[in-house]
């Protein structure tokens, strides 16, 4: 199912509606400020491994991340010292995943890293839900093969053409992105660029 959504003035019932799914387990394709991405609620274990089932990820392995609608929301699922806090407020919402260690408010799935990436994109769509979700949303890119039209993650009618059978809603925001977000480790007070993307980080 294909959803038409914009950066502002949207049918509060088609709203309600992703997050009626989200609710339910279901998982979305979304836009991002970055690329198109697939997600759920965030504190939904079944959906989440559903998710890293579609991905081919194993969550012991790899970080999970998820999006918070504010910085508050934040420390309730990451811890954040004062510097990590200070970063994040001037460079969110933006291109940028934060590596944090995780707390315990987040489902069993997480706690086997022990850290969580966290993104606020700078996307009205996205923000939007996760004000009304009021919950955290698990995030991660949509799979793609290296030797597939790149309108394969960039379009959303050929992204629900390809992934509408994995998912419960695909979200027509618009034409994607191509670039990653930018990858900043926090996990040891120290902020290390993991992996430079679309986000230049502003470092004060």
């Amino acid at each position: 199912m294909l959803l038409k959504l914009y950066e502002k003035n949207n049918n509060p019932q088609d709203l309600q509606q992703v997050v009626d799914i989200l609710n339910d387990g279901g998982l979305i394709i979304y836009p991002t400020d970055t690329m198109y991405a697939i997600g759920c609620h965030g504190l939904k274990e079944r959906a989440i491994e559903r998710i890293c089932r579609i991905k081919d990820i194993d969550p012991r392995k790899n970080n999970l991340s998820i999006i918070c609608y504010d910085l508050s929301s934040i420390s309730e699922y990451a811890k954040v010292d004062n510097t990590t806090f200070k970063l994040m407020k001037r460079n969110l919402p933006g291109a940028f995943t934060f590596i944090l260690n995780g707390t315990t408010r987040l489902p069993k799935i997480f706690r086997n890293r022990k850290e969580v990436g966290i993104r606020m994109p700078d996307s009205a769509i996205i923000q939007e839900i996760a004000r009304i979700l009021d919950a955290p949303i698990m995030t991660t890119t949509l799979p793609h093969d290296d030797h597939e039209d790149i309108e394969y993650s960039t379009d959303p009618e050929l992204i629900d053409e390809k992934f509408g059978d994995l998912v419960d809603l695909t979200i027509d925001g618009g034409i994607g992105g191509t670039e990653f977000s930018t990858i900043v480790d926090c996990t040891n007070g120290e902020a290390e660029i993991v992996r430079q993307g679309k986000g230049w980080l502003d470092e004060g």
